[in-house]
């Protein structure tokens, strides 16, 4: 006779455990330090434009030309960390973002900063994609919405610290010692990772890559593009990351100081609330999804509408500036933008086997920061055309937030159905045990 065993977890999925947590914590790290690097413009942008002496445009092209080099390289990453494992990807990433900051931190003149900006955008592409990578290979697959979850969270641990820390030693120390310091833990995290960091548990090593060459690069990009999954997850991404990305990254301490006439200090507060909202948010949308996968698409949703609604309040206010409760507000619910990113890689996730999932979190993540850069730069040309009209140039927002739920909504039947497809075929594994 035979009997048959519903399986809790899939064929070969990995245990998990204290080791686990070890070794993705080292990939974490890495990824918390290219954050910091990301986002020190943020707090630097004003400073940047008396240093170069750039108007908002060029000092915009900072943040864009780094954006564009992220979303450009998350392809050629995905396929990377596919064919050599997390370990080399991460170890290239860390000596190249921190040669990036190094490179910032004693630039003489705006072209060597730019060079130096993508050259930081550079290495960290290689992190976000290696850490989900790592994530995948070491823990069980129901635990994958919390894990990614848990790594935006410490990724917004790292914009908090270019917030509170790096602001401080930039206005103490100066523009040179305070990037050059912070270069620093690039050295740091990179010596972690070639000591410590493994691929994959004993005995979960992948399955040997087919040949390598033009051909699988195109079948890798194919497959997954193929999958409903990864473009619903793209736009999602795209739809509900770059506000908060925009205003974080660039824009939002100038328009706090500029356009509301908030101290630094007190516009620096408020940039704090927005990552720590993400923190908190990001925890919650991790537990929701990982109890409630249905919640995902409502979840993205919802977050892109209360974004739509804050961001017309503040902007259409009557009178020069909105007041102080609207500005907490909007930066609460900002905070919920990095976390309903984060929901993308759960569609394109379970729309792809395990040896194409760095392909599809590397199409996936490209949708936020083309988004974003597309913002900065028609924040940037519209403050230049209108005399710093901020209420016109943040308005961009809207346009690209129409785009993406129109995508997101043509999309979400499709990708629901090959999704229940994958899972009426995987989800019981029948064993037939001899009488």
């Amino acid at each position: 006779m035979s009997a048959t065993v519903r399986s809790a977890t899939l064929p070969g999925d990995p245990p998990g455990g204290r080791r686990a947590v070890a070794v993705w914590s080292i990939g974490v790290a890495v990824y918390f330090v290219a954050v910091i690097f990301r986002t020190s413009l943020g707090v630097a942008g004003l400073d940047a434009a008396d240093r170069f002496h750039v108007g908002a445009s060029a000092l915009s092209t900072f943040s864009i030309l780094q954006l564009l080099v992220y979303a450009g390289m998350q392809i050629p990453v995905g396929l990377l960390v596919d064919r050599l494992g997390t370990k080399k990807v991460l170890s290239i990433g860390a000596v190249l973002f921190t040669a990036g900051q190094l490179g910032f931190a004693f630039s003489p003149s705006y072209g060597t900063a730019l060079a130096s900006r993508a050259l930081l955008g550079c290495g960290d592409a290689m992190t976000f994609i290696s850490v989900l990578r790592l994530g995948t290979r070491w823990f069980p697959a129901r635990r994958g919405p919390l894990v990614a979850q848990l790594a935006g969270l410490v990724g917004m641990a790292g914009n908090l610290v270019s917030t509170l820390l790096l602001s401080r030693l930039l206005h103490g120390i100066g523009w040179t010692p305070a990037f050059a310091g912070s270069a620093l833990a690039g050295a740091v995290v990179l010596a972690l990772t070639l000591l410590f960091l493994k691929d994959h548990p004993e005995g979960q090593e992948p399955e040997p890559s087919p040949h390598q060459g033009a051909a699988y690069v195109r079948r890798q990009i194919a497959a997954a593009w193929r999958e409903p999954g990864t473009r619903l997850g793209l736009w999602v991404h795209f739809t509900t990351q770059f506000p908060a990305m925009v205003f974080l990254l660039l824009w939002g301490l100038p328009f706090l100081v500029e356009a509301q006439g908030l101290s630094r200090a007190t516009a620096g507060e408020l940039l704090t609330l927005v990552v720590l909202s993400n923190m908190v948010i990001g925890l919650v949308y991790g537990q929701i999804v990982a109890r409630h996968h249905a919640a995902r698409l409502p979840l993205a949703l919802g977050t892109v509408g209360a974004t739509a609604l804050l961001w017309a309040v503040t902007l259409a206010y009557p009178g020069e500036r909105a007041p102080m409760w609207l500005l907490l507000v909007l930066c609460t619910v900002l905070g919920a933008c990095g976390p309903a990113s984060m929901l993308g890689f759960d569609f394109a996730r379970p729309a792809n086997p395990p040896e194409r999932q760095g392909t599809a979190s590397g199409i996936t993540n490209m949708g936020g920061f083309i988004a974003s850069m597309t913002t900065l730069f028609a924040i940037g040309v519209l403050l230049d055309a209108t005399g710093d009209d901020y209420a016109v140039a943040f308005s961009a927002v809207f346009v690209l937030q129409a785009l993406g739920v129109s995508q997101i909504l043509r999309l979400r039947g499709r990708a629901a159905r090959r999704e229940r497809e994958r899972l009426v075929a995987s989800r019981v594994e029948t064993v037939h045990v001899p009488a």
